[in-house]
């Protein structure tokens, strides 16, 4: 008899549940279809919920619950970001970013036992949750479905504990993943940087940059290749951190963005101009090139003829149809749910 699976995803944004049973997925839903609040991030009972009662499954029955994150790695990323803010002499804003992440990791993310205690009760044979390490589990979203015996494993994110690009293969059962770039290096992040500066809300409107490309001019692709980031032949990359605000407070492009892009950023709200068009267009055509240089990377390491793509920078479809005309695999599957929702 097949093994019973409940996975979690949440506290971030986009919770969602997924029951999976002999390695079959039975059901999966995200909490925000069910509390019509946008990318929800709270713990996602209803999620659960409707899982369970979709696929006729007893709390009691579960073999194992799994969550889509490992706490403890992302409170050292915290920690060491913290470190790292006040090295570079603002001790004051190192602080505050401390006491927020650690708040968020600390007040929720560490209490997962005790919300699926709540919410479950006891898990019968499940006992305690298990953690998985984010990027594996956007990996093992994107080959356990797919309708390959073997492929090639790319995920693309902002971050997830400290990876924020991964590479590797799956074989049958197996998953490995064999290379990573790590935060605060990430293409995710550098997107979602220019998303906020055009005006937007991170982690919901970076569609709506890719969207407004196809009408710029990608005229600051080189000042962004020249300044920003550092991409090599491979697709590996190096941000310059002097731009951006991560690592030392909560805003997403730094006060220099302002100077390299001709003005501040613009308002949300207020009137789209040619610039944020050009902008979208220039940042779209960068993240292009390094998702097709990191494919050809990834083909010629793995030897594989298929890839699997997962992650949030996997829902650039426009991208997404760049990598497929390139013809560099013979074949793509990419996980509907690419974000943190397909996590579970």
């Amino acid at each position: 008899m097949g093994k019973t699976i409940l996975g979690i995803a949440g506290y971030y944004h986009d919770a969602a549940a997924a029951l999976v049973h002999d390695g079959e997925i039975v059901a999966a839903a995200q909490e925000e279809r069910f509390t019509r609040r946008k990318h929800d991030p709270s713990f996602p009972v209803n999620a659960i919920n409707y899982c369970l009662e979709e696929g006729f499954v007893d709390a009691a029955d579960l073999d194992a619950i799994v969550f889509y994150d490992n706490p403890l790695l992302t409170f050292d990323r915290v920690v060491q970001n913290a470190c790292a803010g006040a090295r570079h002499g603002d001790a004051a804003g190192a602080r505050d970013l401390f006491v927020q992440a650690a708040g968020a990791v600390l007040g929720d993310k560490i209490w997962v036992n005790e919300h699926v205690r709540q919410t479950l009760g006891t898990p019968g044979r499940a006992g305690r949750v298990l953690f998985a390490e984010h990027h594996m589990a956007h990996a093992a979203s994107a080959f356990y479905p797919a309708p390959f015996d073997s492929a090639a494993v790319l995920t693309i994110d902002g971050v997830g504990e400290w990876a924020t690009t991964t590479l590797g293969t799956g074989h049958g059962r197996k998953l490995e993943l064999f290379a990573e770039i790590d935060y605060p290096h990430s293409l995710g992040l550098l997107y979602s940087a220019f998303t906020s500066f055009c005006g937007f809300k991170v982690n919901s409107g970076e569609y709506k940059l890719m969207g407004l490309a196809p009408y710029g001019r990608p005229r600051y692709a080189g000042r962004i290749r020249e300044h920003l980031i550092d991409v090599r032949t491979d697709g590996s990359y190096r941000l310059d951190m002097n731009y951006f605000g991560w690592l030392d407070g909560m805003a997403m492009p730094g006060p220099r963005f302002a100077d390299l892009f001709d003005g501040p950023a613009r308002q949300p709200e207020t009137p789209i101009t040619r610039r944020e068009m050009d902008l979208a267009a220039s940042i779209q055509q960068v993240t292009e090139e390094i998702v097709l240089r990191t494919a050809r990377h990834l083909r010629r390491l793995s030897g594989e003829r298929n890839l699997v793509l997962a992650g949030g920078v996997a829902l650039n479809c426009v991208a997404n149809g760049k990598l497929a005309a390139a013809g560099i695999f013979d074949d793509i599957w990419i996980q509907p749910a690419a974000g943190d929702a397909g996590g579970a």
